[in-house]
C-alpha cells in the first residue's frame, strides 16, 4: 500500500523553498534521533545540491545513545555534509549552530558585508521551532508537539551577522515504503488520522516485541507477552482497565495509549532505524 500525504500548503512550502534557496547560504536539516533514516526527506537532497550542509540529529535524549553516534558517524561520511546530535529542548549550548554555519561561509568574499543566511528544514515535529526559540533566547516561533504547526516562512535576525529561516515541515509525496509511514506515524510526524490506529499499534508492537521486549513488560507487568499484537494490545488493554460493557477490553482506546507511551517517552529511549554498513 502506498501511503500519500501532501496536504496544499506543504506543495506551496516546496516551492518557498526552492525559491528562498537562491538567498540561503547553508541548510541546517533537523531529524528525528529515532528514525534518523525514516525522518530524511529526499525534497532536501534534491534542492541542497552544491549548499553547505548540516544535519541535526535532534531529540537524542530520546533515542539510544549509540545508535546515534553511529548514525551520526555515517552522515558525517556523507559528501558535503557534518552532522552532529543533539537535543533542542536540553541543550544548554545552541549557539553553536550559528558558529557552525558561519565558519563553513569564513572564507567567502561576501563574509564581512552581509549576514549568514540558514534555512531550517526537516520534516514535521522534528524540532525545528524549538530549536530557533533557543538559538535566539526568546520565543520567536509556535512550538507544539503535532505535525504541521509552522505554516509559514519566518526569518528571525540573530545577530548582525546571522540570519535563520525557519520552514514549514514539508514531507514527500507519497510513501513507497508502508515502513516509513509507520515509524512516522508512530512519534506523530503525520496526522493520526492518516493511518489506521490499530495498523499503528499493531506495527509498534511488533517492533517492541523484537527489540525492546523488556521494556513492554516492565511498564505494563506482564510476565509473557504474545506474539500475536492483536492479543498482547489486548492484554494490555485489560492490564490497564480499559474495559467496556460485558467485559470487554476498549482495543481502540488501548492501542492509542501503546502509541502515546512511546512518544511520551514512557518506554524509555527507543531508536527504529538501523545503521546502513559503510565504511569507518
Amino acid at each position: 500500500m502506498t501511503i500519500n500525504w501532501y496536504p496544499g500548503h506543504m506543495h506551496k512550502t516546496r516551492k518557498q523553498i526552492t525559491e528562498s534557496l537562491n538567498q540561503t547560504d547553508v541548510i541546517i536539516e533537523l531529524l528525528d534521533a529515532r528514525i534518523p533514516s525514516s525522518s530524511r526527506n529526499p525534497l532536501i537532497d534534491e534542492l541542497a545540491k552544491d549548499r553547505n550542509r548540516i544535519i541535526i540529529i535532534n531529540k537524542s535524549d530520546l533515542a539510544d545513545p549509540v545508535i546515534t553516534k553511529k548514525w551520526t558517524s555515517y552522515f558525517n561520511t556523507q559528501p558535503g555534509i557534518t552532522a552532529i546530535s543533539m537535543s533542542s529542548t536540553t541543550d544548554k549550548n545552541p549557539g553553536k549552530i550559528v558558529k557552525m554555519c558561519r565558519d563553513m561561509c569564513k572564507d567567502e568574499v561576501w563574509f564581512s558585508r552581509r549576514p549568514v543566511r540558514a534555512m531550517i528544514a526537516g520534516i514535521p515535529n522534528v524540532g525545528k521551532s524549538t530549536l530557533i526559540n533557543k538559538i535566539v533566547g526568546k520565543k520567536k516561533t509556535e512550538v507544539s508537539n503535532r505535525p504541521a504547526v509552522t505554516k509559514r516562512f519566518q526569518r528571525v535576525s540573530i545577530s548582525r551577522g546571522f540570519e535563520l529561516i525557519d520552514t514549514p515541515g514539508v514531507l514527500w509525496p507519497k510513501f513507497e515504503d508502508q515502513t516509513v509511514g509507520y515509524k512516522l506515524a508512530i512519534l506523530g510526524s503525520i496526522r493520526d488520522s492518516i493511518l489506521d490506529i490499530q495498523d499503528i499499534a499493531r506495527f509498534a508492537y511488533i517492533y517492541m516485541l523484537e527489540n525492546y521486549e523488556e521494556r513492554l513488560i516492565t511498564r505494563f507487568k506482564i510476565e509473557e507477552l504474545p506474539a500475536e499484537s492483536q492479543e498482547g494490545i489486548t492484554l494490555i488493554g485489560r492490564k490497564r482497565g480499559f474495559l467496556l460493557k460485558g467485559g470487554t477490553v476498549d482495543y481502540d482506546r488501548a492501542c492509542r495509549l501503546l502509541i502515546q507511551e512511546i512518544r511520551d517517552g514512557k518506554l524509555g529511549i527507543l531508536s527504529f532505524d538501523d545503521v546502513p554498513i559503510y565504511q569507518h
